[in-house]
């Protein structure tokens, strides 16, 4: 890692801060990221320091007052559900995307389908479980309800971290144990088929929806699981997606709604389904996209007409300007 340097008052530029790494365990997905994006900040802009959230949150609090602006590359627990959110208001410094309450929302499965629900936007149905609550009885009760293939899934991780398809009621107690393995809650979802696409959504007060990108996984994979997601050439990625006008437009529609009603800011991205009758089901909103090579949020910015590096300046200045904004109402 970095060692911490002190921007000296001739230097103009922004002293960012790449906040990655961390404790979960999309910790190495974080720190690829943070690689790729400080190769791509303009040094004739940024002054970049890296932190890696496991062990060098002390060293960005005894560094803040030199940073300028945090930029977060952490995903799952402790990074993208508040926590360093809070930490960053507490500091007092800017940083991109969403706040506490927009990111602990999107982080947790349940809560985020409750919003999509009360606000109109179709999800598939499920059932969260304790530990204590996954007994064969309520399991069988949970398959006649939603029926076989089912999804099994941690309730608040990301990158499909402990996520599972059991085709057979003897599979569902095993992918029931994987998903506690990663979350005291788990969450068991009817199982849509159909075609995997996700709506990217970028800016504050104005927003934009950009292009939907269709996830096609390779015949290996039933869906798109960690693997597929981050082994290059697992899956074909289209942007824009071939769909018919109005299902596109839908599902812009419905990614903004999403991004509007979890009260989030900055960028998101809503992972959706398009059933063969075209109905369109949310199935997560994801507040701190991937910034890897084979990610998805800066393909569909592409293909609006915006750099990889354009891209990132973009995600600064609207950082910025938020908390400019709260400081404005805070006076």
């Amino acid at each position: 890692m970095n060692t911490i340097s002190i921007q000296s008052n001739e230097d103009r530029r922004l002293h960012i801060a790449l906040l990655c790494g961390g404790r979960s365990a999309e910790r190495e997905v974080s720190l690829a990221g943070a690689d790729i994006v400080k190769k791509h900040l303009s040094p004739e802009r940024y002054q970049v320091t890296i932190f890696d959230a496991r062990d060098q949150i002390p060293e960005l609090v005894q560094a803040s007052h030199t940073i300028d602006f945090v930029f977060i590359l952490l995903h799952g627990p402790y990074g993208e559900d508040g926590t360093v959110q809070g930490l960053m208001e507490l500091l007092g410094l800017p940083y991109q995307g969403s706040g506490v309450l927009g990111s602990a929302l999107a982080m947790d499965k349940h809560l985020s389908k409750m919003v999509y629900k009360d606000t109109g936007l179709r999800t598939p149905q499920w059932s969260t479980l304790q530990p204590g609550d996954a007994t064969e009885p309520v399991l069988h009760s949970i398959v006649e309800w939603l029926g076989l293939p089912i999804m099994v899934k941690p309730c608040t991780q990301g990158s499909s971290i402990g996520i599972s398809m059991a085709g057979e009621k003897t599979e569902l107690k095993k992918a029931v144990e994987k998903a506690f393995e990663h979350d005291d809650r788990i969450m068991i979802e009817e199982f849509i088929k159909g075609r995997e696409i996700t709506g990217a959504i970028l800016g504050n007060r104005e927003l934009q929806a950009l292009p939907i990108v269709e996830i096609v996984p390779d015949n290996r994979y039933n869906f798109f699981d960690y693997e597929a997601k981050y082994v290059k050439g697992a899956t074909r990625e289209i942007c824009p997606a071939e769909l018919p006008k109005e299902i596109t437009t839908q599902a812009q529609d419905m990614a903004l709604r999403a991004h509007k009603a979890l009260q989030l800011a900055g960028y998101s991205r809503t992972d959706m389904l398009v059933d063969p009758l075209g109905e369109i089901y949310c199935i997560e909103t994801n507040t701190i996209p991937g910034m890897t090579p084979t990610s998805l949020f800066p393909l569909a910015a592409s293909a609006a007409g915006l750099s990889f590096g354009e891209l990132l300046d973009r995600l600064v200045d609207l950082g910025l300007e938020l908390h400019k904004e709260k400081d404005t109402n805070a006076d």
